[in-house]
């Protein structure tokens, strides 16, 4: 691998963010899922989940749109609730579900310091409540306008982006913070990657 690429990845690398994540409930449309993962690589997200409990596990996700972003993700895929969101309560402190609801915040008051899973629903019906009951909280996008939603791949780029936006105010930008050993396993991971890219340019 050249030097330019071998600085490249471990730039990236070292701005990845082990305590946000995004996780896609029955979302139905693969263009909507890479969507999402294209806007999560640009944040520094390594890791999301995907459960298809309503809906087949997807064969795709619309690559096209994701600019092969998902090869360079952790994508972990579920078809049980349980199992989900067991995993995820042994990565993230808090898990905060897109859900109108009365005691849901708005966006702009979370606290993204902190170790957080977001969750975003199906297209047409949002986040189950099965899901609802394994969470900390709602929380909403604040909109002006009449119509009262987003499209699900608008809300989480721009949830996510504030997250960003805190995260870099509290300097977490600044260190390397992924686990030693996930760091250096997706190092060998995409070097082989990169090298591969190489042979087909």
């Amino acid at each position: 691998m050249t030097p330019e690429r071998s600085e490249r990845l471990t730039t990236v690398l070292n701005r990845r963010q082990p305590d946000l994540t995004v996780v896609l409930e029955n979302v139905e449309d693969p263009h909507n899922i890479s969507a999402v993962m294209r806007t999560a690589d640009s944040v520094g997200i390594q890791d999301i989940y995907v459960l298809t409990t309503r809906i087949p596990r997807h064969k795709n996700w619309g690559f096209r749109s994701s600019s092969s972003a998902r090869k360079w993700l952790t994508v972990h895929e579920f078809d049980n609730t349980e199992e989900c969101m067991a995993a995820l309560r042994q990565k993230y402190n808090k898990i905060l579900t897109t859900h109108l609801s009365s005691d849901a915040v708005s966006l702009y008051d979370i606290d993204f310091s902190g170790s957080i899973a977001l969750v975003f629903g199906n297209e047409r019906f949002g986040v189950s409540e099965e899901v609802r009951k394994h969470a900390d909280g709602n929380f909403i996008v604040p909109q002006l306008g009449i119509i009262k939603s987003l499209n699900i791949s608008v809300a989480c780029a721009v949830s996510i982006y504030e997250a960003m936006r805190q995260k870099t105010l509290a300097g977490h930008y600044n260190e390397t913070r992924l686990p030693g050993e996930q760091y250096n396993t997706l190092l060998a991971e995409w070097g082989f990657k990169m090298e591969e890219e190489g042979k087909e340019e």
